[in-house]
């Protein structure tokens, strides 16, 4: 039964300690940001856009947030700061030759290379798969990797 003198608690076993904080995965934290829509938590596809802030939406989630005006909705933080569809860019994505995701018939015995990105950069060839930082230009749209636009040092599109 216990406590009749035969045992001796110790003292984990009696005195909890705090609780030990979860750490979020960085390469998960990562694919979330790159691989699924900011607003809606859905896959994104074609219109991607994008905010001033850098988030990527569907080009529809955003389109039906801001036409949805219903009093006991209460606005999403990730999209609280966009007022109008000028606020968001429509991107010119290049698609990757080597990504094959939506090709296959999706079952559970495929294996998900998480670092293979949907997109890549046109001028050096940089998956979008957030290991290595990309800029959009506001004016046209056109999404390089950051090394691309060191090296082409230009502000206009090299399209």
């Amino acid at each position: 039964m216990g406590c009749d003198g035969g045992t001796i608690p110790k003292r984990h076993e009696l005195v909890k300690g705090p609780r030990k904080v979860e750490k979020v995965d960085k390469v998960a934290e990562l694919v979330a940001r790159w691989f699924y829509c900011a607003l809606s938590q859905e896959k994104l596809r074609r219109p991607i856009v994008a905010c001033e802030l850098g988030r990527l939406y569907n080009k529809d989630a955003v389109i039906e947030f801001l036409l949805d005006k219903s009093p006991d909705k209460t606005p999403m933080e990730a999209a609280s700061h966009i007022k109008s569809i000028k606020n968001v860019t429509e991107l010119k994505l290049v698609d990757n030759p080597a990504w094959s995701g939506d090709k296959e018939s999706i079952k559970g015995d495929k294996y998900d290379d998480l670092q293979s990105a949907r997109f890549i950069c046109p001028v050096v060839g940089l998956e979008m798969n957030g290991r290595h930082r990309f800029c959009f230009l506001r004016n046209c749209g056109c999404v390089f990797s950051e090394r691309a636009l060191k090296e082409i040092k230009s502000e206009v599109c090299h399209k």
